[in-house]
């Protein structure tokens, strides 16, 4: 009897551990699974990133992250000056109702956290402390915004970096392959026209306290860098900063360019944007440039995000050969 007992005592043992092994087995499996999805990146401040699979809830901080955001297929939950954005960035319209976080330079870290987002996109342009509040909420992914000495590599690197993040790499792939073909087509259709090689200057201004401030971008503009990829010669001598590549200069300067086709972005919702057909229109020095007395001056249309990604290149691109060939 007391042998009959045992035996049982170690039967019942026995299927205990059968039972324990197979619940621990799916958990292990499980476990693994989450190990195989997560994703490591490193950013621009040589952060490592942390993420337990594709970011699906995403806050971005600056217009440019949000725009490459979109062009992937990733609706933000979170956007920094959403009308704004709307103003200036048509490309990659927002397909949804992400909730206004505050402005680009100042987003409220308290709103950003009620958002509970999975990963937050932001920019070296972002305060440094701002930065380090937004970790505290989330992971948050910083690039570096632009890079005078290669703007289109810097652009493509920071819409990789995205599309790793949210598990859209190929989508990313895509996009810089029909921006490639676009700016291709467009040199072709440039030269045709005899434009291969033409001067050309691109600018932006603004009106402030009644004094005419004029952005040239240089070379190691990302606007410049398209231009030369198109096969036009940038007409600008003076200087650009080293991140965005924009100089700085008034009506007076305009005088050094010469005979070159000018072309500018304005917005009518911003009508201190566009002194070009406000208070320029009446300026001696600017009726004046031989460029403007023979009409080689070209407004491009409103919403061209000129710090933007593939979709404001391309837009961009179409625009100015559009321009110029008709």
């Amino acid at each position: 009897m007391k042998r009959l007992l045992l035996t049982a005592a170690a039967a019942t043992a026995a299927a205990l551990a059968l039972s324990a092994c197979g619940t621990t087995e799916p958990a292990a499996e499980k476990k693994a699974d989450k190990a195989a999805e997560r994703i490591t990146l490193t950013d621009s401040k040589g952060v490592e990133v942390v993420l337990d699979g594709p970011a699906k809830k995403v806050v971005g901080t600056e217009w440019n992250v949000v725009e490459s955001l979109v062009s992937l297929g990733v609706d933000p939950v979170g956007v920094a000056d959403v009308k704004g954005y709307g103003t200036w960035n048509t490309a990659a319209p927002l397909k949804n109702d992400p909730k206004d976080i505050g402005t680009r330079g100042e987003p409220s870290v308290e709103t950003v956290a009620a958002l509970a987002p999975d990963l937050v996109v932001a920019t070296g342009d972002l305060p440094p402390a701002a930065v380090r509040q937004l970790r505290k909420v989330a992971p948050v992914l910083e690039l570096k915004a632009a890079d005078a000495s290669d703007p289109i590599g810097r652009m493509t690197e920071n819409l990789n970096l995205i599309a790793r993040a949210t598990g859209t790499t190929e989508r990313a792939g895509k996009l810089v392959k029909d921006l490639d073909a676009k700016i291709e087509d467009g040199r072709k259709k440039l030269a045709a026209a005899g434009l291969a090689g033409a001067k050309y200057a691109f600018a932006d201004g603004y009106l402030v306290s009644q004094q005419v401030s004029l952005r040239p971008y240089t070379d190691g503009s990302l606007i410049g860098a398209v231009n030369e990829r198109l096969g036009l010669r940038n007409a600008w001598t003076v200087e650009g900063d080293p991140a965005y590549g924009l100089g700085k200069t008034d009506v007076e300067g305009l005088t050094r360019l010469g005979d070159v086709h000018f072309a500018y972005v304005g917005n009518d919702q911003d009508p201190s944007s566009n002194p070009f057909t406000g208070v320029l229109a009446e300026d001696k020095v600017w009726t004046s440039l031989p460029f403007v007395k023979k009409g080689n001056v070209h407004r491009l249309p409103d919403g061209i995000w000129m710090f933007g990604g593939p979709a404001s290149m391309g837009e961009y691109a179409d625009a100015v050969v559009g321009e110029l060939t008709k």
